[in-house]
């Protein structure tokens, strides 16, 4: 009988944002949000 075991170590660490990085996924998120109401404003079910 073989007995195999491997081991992983896994290390998160936090992120830190730039402020141009912030700037720029708030104007992504608020493209995204235009184009979602965009979407549902055509969708109008009878």
């Amino acid at each position: 009988m073989t007995l195999n075991i491997i081991f992983f170590t896994i290390t998160i660490k936090r992120r830190h944002v730039t402020l141009e990085e912030a700037l720029h996924n708030k104007k992504i998120e608020k493209m995204h949000n235009e184009i979602k109401d965009r979407q549902i404003s055509m969708y109008r079910p009878y």
